[in-house]
């Protein structure tokens, strides 16, 4: 699966579109308070990529496992230092709506953190590498 994120920022203009496997979809995220860059902050959308992971996560595993799923609500939460610095004391809690019993879904909830693969990436420590264009 391959997945792409491509920004085209000016001066009040901010074109966000995401894809997989060529399926690109335009997402909604203004311009900053000057006019430039975008009002949201990287570390904002990086938590809001854990939740979103886990969330679609948990609604597939839930769908295998034949468990009904009213509502999904993820919080994360962490702190960013200075410029430069990374991110630390990440963490997250969930609170699923469903009649499977406590401990269909603590299984499930325990489950989809092992498989979710935002969080893996992040506790894997992946490469990111800048290609220079010429």
């Amino acid at each position: 699966m391959k997945i792409t994120a491509h920004i085209d920022s000016s001066k009040d203009n901010h074109l966000t579109t995401v894809s997989t496997n060529g399926m690109e979809k335009e997402l909604t995220i203004g311009s900053g308070k000057d006019g430039y860059g975008s009002y949201a902050n990287g570390a904002e959308l990086l938590f809001l990529a854990l939740a979103t992971c886990y969330c679609n996560d948990i609604y597939r595993e839930a769908k295998k496992r034949n468990i009904n799923i009213r509502n999904v609500k993820v919080d994360v939460s962490g702190q960013f230092g200075g410029e430069g610095e990374t991110g630390k004391n990440i963490t997250y809690k969930v609170h699923i709506d469903s009649d499977a019993s406590d401990q269909e879904i603590r299984d499930l909830i325990l489950f989809t953190d092992e498989i979710a693969e935002i969080h893996n990436t992040l506790r894997a420590g992946a490469i990111v590498s800048l290609l220079l264009e010429k």
